[in-house]
């Protein structure tokens, strides 16, 4: 079987430093210009309305929990005009005293995946103002807000008008805590938009969102596999370096019976839901070591009532500095022991600007490159290995330089495959894709082009093929990952 053929693509590497698309000038979205349709609106003196994503059901979509009578009372209103309603003499405002992850919590729509990601985001700074610009407010308003968001290689420019879906004069999408203040709802809305709708986002994984927020290397472990295998070890130390790099770690529930219903369970987890880990910490208790993770769901309430929970008296046999993790409040964060962490929870997802945290070192230089390519009926859609005409499938050239004398020790490849949806998120129709990795006998010939790119700590990175040399480690994911989807 030849190795390269005509379908061979090359590398297409996107994004260069303030090229359009890249972290430092995102594409905009649908062509929309933030800062001239402000400009044009300002002078006019008019506030913006978004033809693309207007106020009305197409961008509200079809909500499983909505029946027609309530779609026909949803309201659409700007920050000012609900908080009037509510009889709220306060101004809205954008952001309050930084962001946080207890700012919100989840409303009528079933996006907990989206909501335990954005509450991971609020941990990375850098990351959040890269993802909400922060120099937004309601002073020299014209009812247009942006956001951006990463897309298959690109950093896209996001452009919404403020007005929220209500009922009742309260909103039906995720609502802040501060009644005043709006940045959750306006991202919300940018993510709808890119998504379709805001029914569009009903159903999902957390890694879909954390990929959107970074652009970074993702992974996933199922949690009962690696517990019973044996690999807690291996896990603890991935978690560990995955906070201090401030990677983004979600995990959720398995559903219960086969229903994605989200019914609560005796020991107080809600199942086929997703959560945010927000740390993890060693203790000692009664002279041993204890492995704890701490969680958050983003219902707000709601929280795990087995070993180490807020009100657990096993608190008082830890040394005083320890007892100041515990938390005494009911607002949706709880510890626990990292053994019930793998026996109640399905799937952690991790994703990070930066892949160091994989092997421990947090100092490497690595090379990125991406590579876009596509399966077409009887061109480029060979099948797995087993079939005839396998060779048909596009092929990349990757060519793992070295030179020891500089960077001795082994090196290692991480890949990553996504799949692009073509129509709204909920309409995309998700295939099996996966990839084969060969070498090349030595003799082949075969036409390259090398076009690499440094990435280092301080860099956003992009899409996603990491290269640095000889020893393989693989990552395969797809935009839906996993079978499980979790909903509230």
């Amino acid at each position: 079987m030849p190795v390269f053929n005509e379908n061979t693509a090359f590398i297409n590497l996107c994004c260069q430093e303030g090229s359009e698309g890249s972290a430092f000038n995102p594409a905009k979205y649908n062509n929309q210009d933030y800062t001239q349709l402000k400009n044009y609106y300002m002078e006019k003196g008019r506030l913006f309305v978004d033809s693309s994503f207007p106020p009305n059901s197409c961008t509200l979509g079809d909500i499983p929990y909505l029946n027609n009578w309530e779609e026909d009372n949803v309201v659409w209103l700007r920050p000012a005009d609900l908080m009037k309603r509510q009889n709220n003499s306060d101004e809205p405002t954008f952001c309050m005293d930084g962001a946080s992850r207890f700012d919100f919590g989840q409303g009528g729509i079933s996006n907990c995946w989206f909501l335990a990601a954005l509450s991971s985001l609020t941990f990375s700074r850098d990351l959040m103002v890269q993802v909400v610009p922060m120099n937004q407010s309601f002073v020299d308003y014209a009812g247009i807000f942006h956001f951006r968001f990463w897309r298959f290689g690109k950093w896209v420019d996001v452009v919404i008008d403020d007005f929220l879906p209500t009922m009742n004069n309260e909103l039906l999408s995720v609502f802040s805590k501060g009644r005043n203040e709006f940045w959750v709802p306006l991202l919300e809305k940018a993510y709808a938009k890119l998504c379709g709708s805001y029914a569009d986002m009903n159903f999902g994984i957390p890694l879909d969102a954390c990929k959107d927020f970074t652009g970074g290397v993702s992974m996933s472990y199922q949690l009962k596999q690696v517990h019973s295998e044996g690999h807690d070890e291996e896990l603890w130390l991935t978690l560990t370096r995955a906070t201090q790099c401030l990677s983004m770690i979600c995990c959720g529930t398995a559903p219960k019976g086969g229903s994605y219903e989200n019914t609560v369970s005796h020991n107080g987890l809600v199942a086929a839901h997703a959560y945010s880990v927000t740390a993890v910490s060693e203790v000692e208790c009664l002279g041993s070591k204890v492995r704890l993770v701490r969680l958050l769901n983003p219902w707000g309430g709601q929280e795990w009532n087995g070993k180490w929970n807020d009100k657990s008296d096993m608190w008082n046999s830890v040394s005083p500095d320890d007892q100041q993790k515990r938390l005494k409040q009911d607002d949706g964060e709880f510890w626990m022991e990292l053994e019930d962490f793998c026996d109640n929870f399905a799937m952690v997802w991790m994703s990070c600007e930066n892949p160091n945290f994989t092997d421990g070192d947090l100092t490497c230089q690595w090379k990125c490159m991406i590579y876009e390519g596509s399966w077409m009926s009887g061109k480029s859609a060979g099948g797995d290995k087993s079939e005839v005409l396998f060779e048909t499938n596009p092929q990349y050239r990757i060519q793992v330089a070295t030179n020891e004398e500089k960077q001795p020790g082994d090196k290692n490849l991480m890949v990553s495959l996504m799949q692009k949806p073509q129509v709204k998120r909920s309409r995309t129709r998700f295939y099996p894709i996966s990839f084969t990795i060969v070498k090349i006998p030595p003799g082949v010939s075969t036409h390259t082009h090398t076009h690499t790119r440094t990435c280092t700590n301080d860099l956003h990175m992009y899409e996603l093929h990491f290269l640095n040399s000889l020893n393989i480690a693989m990552t395969n994911s797809t935009t839906h990952s996993s079978n499980e989807v979790y909903s509230p």
